[in-house]
């Protein structure tokens, strides 16, 4: 299982649990706050009402005062109150009175007028000097038909002479419980949906840039070209950063144990034939012969002196993981360059050259490697052309890109040989002096293709060869 699906589960899990604890327990307290909050304001009425009473019970006027017409016209009420979104029609307070033995003297629903309630709850507490309330089934099969009662002492001094008390149903409370349990789901649920919408993208950030990384480490193993993933958030930084520095130190370690073999390996040949030039030459022999052992000593000199600089510029393309710039540069003008700089061997040679690139063709790089791989494809093509034969460049843009052809006159390249021919060190003998070349020309040219995006192609075509060089289009 991937890393960032196993985080997003653990995330799922804490965070849904999390939610659904904290939903549950506030769902559970929303019932019981309401209510308490209801029974704080049934506390105050109440001692309101014990307060405005108190005289009419001293006096015994109560039953004949303006009282029982003022609750039988507050029970007739209707406020048509907006509240919270919830219409209040109309008001649902019940007021009874007692004397100092529990017996009704007052009641606003007319119901228990003169009955004995001094065994309720309210009425009993409040007598004895307590607090009293209570809660009762008005259906004894129905709990959502409680009423809450609260009940206030009616004093005379220190003289407890009465009880009011105010009562009102729960289920008048129930249209506020719903709406706030509704809201606070909805609320809740989109909190726990938005958090998971965090922790998913965050998994996914997470699991993204540990697969770049993945894919850059794997690029390395394998020996190839990749660019280190740009990647934000301290400790990733930190481990790309890592990942790369290690990877320089290995291959720049690699890298130089290999060149140190290779060369010691290509330069036994020339230092060798160097050195018996050289025995020789100590000895006595003819003019004639001694010319042609110094020139067989610069010979083998020159051939170092190639190996080495193409040694050294190929090392520097193998190295780069990237283009130093991208820039537009014009075709026509890259091979112009390249002639120019072989027109004493081309016109050695009697070659016809056929210059067909457009003039307003170019290819989006690095100029200077573009020039060095232009070099080494036309040196390589001047060693295997015939004298008068023909040198043709032409190019064709397809898409972003763009292909560079050149078409050398001459010996068609062996099967065995084709898909060899971009392998470092390996060489075909020049039809000209039957000797190899240093084998690293097209190995470059393949390197500054693949930096650039592109590729190179080799083959046979009728009369010739034909070489390609794909590369971006500016």
């Amino acid at each position: 299982m991937p890393i960032g699906v196993r985080i997003f589960l653990v995330y799922f899990l804490f965070v849904g649990l999390a939610g659904w604890f904290v939903l549950s327990t506030v769902m559970d307290e929303i019932r019981p706050g309401v209510r308490q909050s209801t029974e704080e304001t049934l506390v105050d009425t109440a001692n309101l009402l014990a307060e405005i009473l108190r005289d009419d019970l001293k006096s015994g006027r109560l039953a004949q005062g303006r009282l029982p017409e003022l609750l039988k016209a507050y029970g007739q009420r209707q406020p048509q109150a907006q509240i919270w979104g919830v219409e209040k029609s109309a008001v649902n307070h019940r007021i009874y009175v007692t004397d100092a033995k529990g017996i009704v003297l007052l009641d606003s629903s007319g119901v228990a007028l003169g009955q004995d309630y001094s065994r309720w709850n309210d009425v009993y507490r409040t007598l004895r000097g307590e607090y009293g309330a209570r809660s009762t089934r008005e259906d004894p099969q129905d709990e959502d038909s409680s009423v809450m009662y609260v009940a206030a002492p009616i004093k005379d001094g220190q003289q407890i002479i009465g009880v009011v008390s105010v009562a009102k149903p729960n289920r008048s409370l129930q249209p506020y419980i719903e709406r706030s349990q509704t809201r606070l789901t909805w609320l809740g649920t989109g909190l726990i949906a938005l958090g998971l919408l965090v922790g998913g993208l965050l998994s996914w950030w997470l699991s993204g840039s540990l697969r770049k990384l993945t894919r850059y480490a794997q690029a390395v193993s394998q020996g190839q070209r990749a660019e280190l993933p740009t990647l934000r958030g301290g400790e990733l930084a930190q481990l790309a950063e890592a990942v790369q520095k290690m990877r320089t130190e290995l291959e720049g370690k690699d890298y130089v144990e290999q060149y140190v073999h290779t060369l010691t390996h290509e330069l036994k040949s020339p230092l060798a034939a160097i050195r018996g030039a050289a025995e020789l030459l100590e000895g006595e022999m003819p003019a004639e012969q001694r010319q042609r052992f110094v020139a067989n000593i610069a010979s083998e000199g020159a051939r170092l002196q190639q190996l080495i600089e193409r040694l050294l510029n190929l090392a520097l393309v193998e190295q780069r993981q990237g283009l130093e710039e991208q820039v537009p540069v014009p075709l026509r003008e890259l091979v112009d360059e390249a002639l120019h700089s072989q027109a004493v061997r081309i016109e050695a040679a009697g070659l016809q050259i056929d210059n067909s690139v457009e003039p307003h063709l170019s290819a989006l790089g690095e100029r200077f490697l573009l020039r060095q791989a232009l070099a080494n494809l036309l040196d390589n093509a001047l060693d295997f052309t015939p004298p008068g034969g023909l040198l043709r460049f032409a190019a064709q843009l397809d898409g972003a890109q763009l292909e560079l052809s050149l078409y050398n006159q001459g010996p068609a390249i062996p099967d065995y040989a084709l898909a060899r021919l971009t392998e470092r060190f390996y060489s075909l003998p020049r039809p000209s002096s039957g000797r190899k070349s240093t084998g690293l020309g097209l190995n470059f040219v393949q390197e500054v293709a693949g930096l650039h995006g592109g590729a190179l192609q080799v083959g046979n075509v009728a009369g010739g060869v034909r070489v390609s060089l794909t590369l971006p289009s500016a």
